[in-house]
């Protein structure tokens, strides 16, 4: 994780009042260690990739910058994901059961939007859920939400 939130790591050391990258012959033990988990993350992150994904991140130099393709490419820029949330929420929030429409298509609709919500970060208690898709139902339903009521 470390490896994918700070970025490529190489050893400097200090000469002449200056950072410099140490030599290669002067690195640590912990140096070693550091650079290793680099390659392993890089490595692993290859190794989940489709190669058309491979090939967007093939010539990146270290797991961070695959990392933030990656993202940017399947979650979009923080803009995006407010603009996704600010439609997720109005689908929500408009959300109705449709005529002929069968209940298992419904639930499967309704558990995809709050699904999609709670990744971008907005959360619902259950009895909000269960409130709003019992309110969704059309009036074939009154009966029975009623009675669940």
């Amino acid at each position: 994780m470390d490896a994918i939130e700070n970025g490529h790591f190489l050893p400097k050391t200090e000469k002449d009042y200056m950072c410099v990258e140490k030599p290669w012959c002067e690195w640590t033990e912990s140096d070693s260690k550091k650079a290793k988990f680099v390659w392993i993350a890089k490595s692993i992150i290859i190794s989940a990739l489709s190669s058309d994904d491979f090939f967007k991140v093939s010539q990146c130099a270290s797991a961070k910058e695959m990392w933030d393709i990656l993202e940017v490419t399947y979650e979009g820029t923080n803009d995006v994901k407010i603009a996704r949330k600010h439609a997720l929420i109005q689908e929500y929030e408009m959300f109705r059961m449709q005529k002929r429409e069968i209940i298992s298509e419904v639930q499967k609709i309704f558990s995809h939007i709050v699904n999609h919500l709670m990744s971008l970060g907005k959360t619902f208690e259950k009895e909000e859920r269960n409130i709003k898709i019992l309110k969704c139902l059309d009036r074939t339903w009154h009966p029975k939400v009623t009675t669940i009521s």
